[in-house]
């Protein structure tokens, strides 16, 4: 069984700018946007994935992700609910952590926001100067949450 373990923040200046990757940009949107569980179709880069999660219990839930070919990928964008979530990821890494920061574009343009996956809840975590408010609880900062309540709104 899969398991993602995540924290969320927000991001409190743009320093972090200087150690990230050069980004990926990413499309996804949700045929099942339960929460109770997901069923997501991603394109990054040219990369297609299906991702199925189960409910969050605290910071972990469950999770399996699949490669799926590009063009059935862009297919079952065409069915999902929308808006579609833009996004662009970038990698930063920090205090030996990979954190993966996304800056919203389209109906969340203005939202950017920090993950990082741990092993285990209780991990303890160094976190970076440009780490903001934790918000892994809350359930508007849930890509599936973003469909029917854009940042935009707000």
């Amino acid at each position: 069984m899969g398991i993602e373990i995540e924290r969320k923040f927000l991001l409190k200046n743009d320093s972090w700018k200087n150690k990230a990757d050069k980004g990926t940009s990413i499309k996804q949107g949700y045929l099942n946007s339960n929460k109770h569980r997901t069923v997501r179709v991603r394109i990054a880069g040219a990369s297609g994935f299906l991702t199925i999660k189960g409910k969050n219990e605290h910071l972990t839930r469950q999770e399996f992700e699949y490669d799926i070919p590009l063009e059935e990928a862009l297919s079952l964008l065409e069915l999902c609910e929308k808006p579609i979530i833009e996004k662009t990821r970038f990698i930063v890494s920090d205090h030996g952590n990979d954190w993966e920061v996304d800056v919203f574009g389209g109906e969340n343009e203005g939202l950017l926001l920090a993950e990082i996956e741990l092993k285990s809840e209780e991990q303890a975590l160094t976190t970076p100067n440009w780490i903001g408010e934790e918000v892994s609880t809350d359930e508007r900062y849930y890509n599936s949450s973003l469909i029917a309540n854009p940042f935009k709104n707000w």
